[in-house]
């Protein structure tokens, strides 16, 4: 069963990142991300836990951070039915 669920400035990460920059989410760099963006992304939540993002939530963050000129400290406002420890995006807005 999915819940609706609404994450506010939110860490974003890589998926192939996610674990190492865990420590350190700002310092993982716009660059970086789109470099790994393949693998997916996802959210690092305050309770330190990784959610991915389904296919449109993919989508949503790359054209977010091709537009951006962001260097590091990526944070979205992002919003969608959570199931399991996958988050199927409705919205989502890079800060």
């Amino acid at each position: 069963m999915a819940a609706a669920e609404t994450f506010n400035d939110a860490p974003v990460l890589d998926v192939s990142c996610a674990r190492i920059a865990a420590k350190d989410p700002d310092a993982h760099t716009r660059e970086c991300a789109l470099q790994c963006q393949k693998s997916g992304f996802g959210i690092m939540t305050s309770d330190h836990k990784f959610l991915k993002f389904d296919s449109k939530g993919n989508s949503l963050v790359v054209d977010a951070l091709k537009k951006s000129d962001k260097n590091a400290h990526l944070r979205v406002d992002v919003s969608g039915d959570l199931k399991g420890d996958t988050l199927k995006v409705t919205s989502l807005k890079l800060l």
